[in-house]
């Protein structure tokens, strides 16, 4: 016997599938237009009036210039759905929001002391950086962990963390390239993080109300940075105005045979991000008609970058290059030098020293609101 399934049950692998079909269809039915760079973003344009809804799963938030499309909105939506107004942003899904006449502060603060909590280290004593700067993970050095579950569910519980500390994120990609075999100097650097955030866990990042909305990336690779692999580490910054808005921290998927090759195809990954992006920004009604100012510090990658000239040198990232160029060709984006000494993307390829890291933290706008004035 087959049975067919009239109404999709919750739990079910289909049932997240068919409730986003369900709400796409009902939204743009009341004259929203879904984005192509983001499928979760709607945006609706009438005349003067803009209102947008970012979605995921059934957590909403709705924004706009115009207080009686979001009222209309939020009735189509009861009517359709029954859903629960929870005033203004404060709180979604484990990022606080917190406003003031400078902008807009994003934290994850409650969160941050729960991992304490949970780790029993609310009590330990912090220290100034999250990885100390001649440390080398390896896949064989040290004791397996007895419980590996408890390592998991803590790189897991940072990564989610590096929302909004992008001062963690270099060491949580670096910590969870051993889930599958976590060994003790493993588990001895991820609570080495939870005493690195025991000293500010209210960091947030601030996004200005006075500020440019031009869009500027900082990019760099660590190369060979990968003791097993010596595969190269690309990282990367992008900035809309003063304020972080994306970064990354990512090992490269094959192996660099210079450190200009290496720099080249970090350029080539915040090219692909600075462009979806712009999109982004179009959908959201927000003109970027200059090009994003990408900065390295590489001059040999710059190099390549302006002349894309293939010999036996380059010809083997030739995709990346054809990359680039198009990109610089049509205007999208503007390459521009900058000395390793003000390299913001240092702090998401390699560990740093005390001083150089909160330098360049502070470059990257992050604040504690919570620190006593």
């Amino acid at each position: 016997m087959v049975c067919r399934l009239n109404k999709s049950l919750y739990g079910l692998k289909q049932a997240s599938r068919n409730w986003f079909s369900k709400f796409s269809t009902a939204i743009q039915s009341a004259g929203y237009t879904q984005s192509k760079a983001d499928y979760s973003l709607f945006t609706r344009v009438c005349g003067e009036s803009f209102t947008s809804v970012l979605i995921y799963v059934d957590d909403m938030i709705i924004t706009g210039n115009d207080d009686k499309a979001i009222q209309d909105l939020k009735k189509f939506l009861h009517t359709s759905f029954r859903i629960k107004d929870l005033g203004n942003l404060k709180y979604f899904l484990g990022v606080e929001v917190a406003r003031s006449k400078k902008g807009i502060c994003i934290s994850q603060r409650k969160y941050t002391l729960d991992i304490l909590e949970d780790a029993g280290l609310l009590g330990a004593k912090p220290v100034n950086c999250p990885m100390e700067q001649n440390l080398k993970l390896t896949q064989t050095d040290g004791e397996l962990l007895k419980d590996p579950s408890q390592y998991r569910r803590l790189v897991g519980r940072l990564t989610y963390l590096t929302i909004t500390r992008p001062d963690i994120t270099y060491l949580v990609h670096i910590l969870s390239q051993f889930m599958h075999q976590p060994r003790k100097p493993h588990l001895e650097a991820a609570l080495r993080v939870l005493r690195y955030l025991k000293k500010a866990p209210g960091q947030s990042i601030l996004l200005r109300t006075q500020s440019s909305l031009q869009l500027r990336g900082y990019c760099d690779a660590g190369w060979a940075g990968c003791p097993t692999t010596r595969r190269s580490v690309t990282g990367f910054c992008i900035f809309l105005g003063d304020a972080p808005i994306c970064w990354k921290s990512k090992k490269q998927t094959i192996v660099s045979r210079s450190s200009a090759e290496a720099e080249y195809r970090s350029m080539a990954s915040i090219t692909c991000e600075l462009v979806w992006l712009k999109y982004v920004l179009e959908d959201l009604q927000i003109k970027h008609e200059q090009p994003a100012t990408l900065f390295c510090d590489n001059q040999a990658a710059l190099h390549i970058a302006a002349n894309p000239l293939f010999h036996e040198r380059t010809k083997h990232i030739e995709l990346d290059c054809h990359t680039m160029h198009e990109r610089i060709q049509s205007g999208l984006i503007a390459t521009t030098h900058v000395p390793s000494a003000h390299q913001i993307a240092d702090i998401f390829t390699k560990p740093l020293r005390s001083a150089l890291f909160h330098h360049h933290l502070r470059k990257l706008g992050a604040l504690d609101i919570h620190a006593p004035t």
